[in-house]
């Protein structure tokens, strides 16, 4: 499977205050969304169109993936501040 990549990268904080990690394709917004705590509905969401991407169930869209993945980072508090 190719890497659906995110132009321009998400960027969100990390366990390290001051760090961020840039998200910049499917697969890596997936595994972030695991390893939060708060899960609301943005983050359902946003799971759900990266699943959906990575098992081809839609046309691979990556920017609608990456979208809601910024959506669920804002509502959870995990966007990192420019």
């Amino acid at each position: 499977m190719a890497i659906l990549w995110f132009s321009p990268p998400v960027y969100v904080k990390t366990e390290h205050d001051g760090f961020r990690y840039g998200v910049h394709h499917v697969e890596a917004a997936a595994e972030e969304l695991v390893l939060w705590t708060k899960r609301g509905p943005k983050w359902l969401e946003a799971e759900r169109a990266c699943v959906d991407v990575m098992s081809g169930k839609v046309s691979p869209q990556p920017q609608q993936a990456r979208d809601t993945f910024e959506e669920a980072a804002k509502e959870e508090g995990m966007i990192f501040p420019d």
